[in-house]
């Protein structure tokens, strides 16, 4: 949903808070340079689960259990993603939230400043 939220912060300007899934984010990351060079009014929320969450559980759907390898290679921690790091390394200013409190201050300043912002909202 990155290119998504670039997309409607040119066509309409701010319009509140994008959410991103996690998963996806990592293909699209060139985004956050583009909300940069533009200083497009756009607020995007990370959902950092840290892990392919939902592979585990098509593999038992398949009857397949999961085993060593199979856990490490869904497990998003080794390296791990900051995306406060990589939003900044794009030039967008970001914050990490792991609380409802660290994330409604990260909001209330996302929506508040000019230009983007990126939350990382760790789950």
């Amino acid at each position: 949903m990155l290119p998504e939220a670039t997309g409607a912060a040119v066509a309409c300007g701010p319009q509140g808070p994008l959410p991103e899934r996690g998963r996806s984010a990592m293909y699209t990351l060139q985004s956050l340079w583009t909300q940069a060079r533009e200083k497009l009014d756009v607020t995007t929320v990370i959902f950092a689960n840290r892990s392919y969450a939902i592979l585990p559980g098509e593999l038992l759907n398949v009857g397949a259990v999961p085993g060593l390898n199979t856990r490490t290679m869904f497990d998003l921690e080794n390296p791990s993603l900051d995306w406060v790091q990589m939003a900044n390394g794009m030039g967008v200013e970001a914050a990490m939230a792991d609380t409802a409190e660290t994330f409604h201050r990260a909001l209330e300043k996302g929506l508040n400043s000019k230009g983007p912002f990126l939350i990382e909202a760790r789950i």
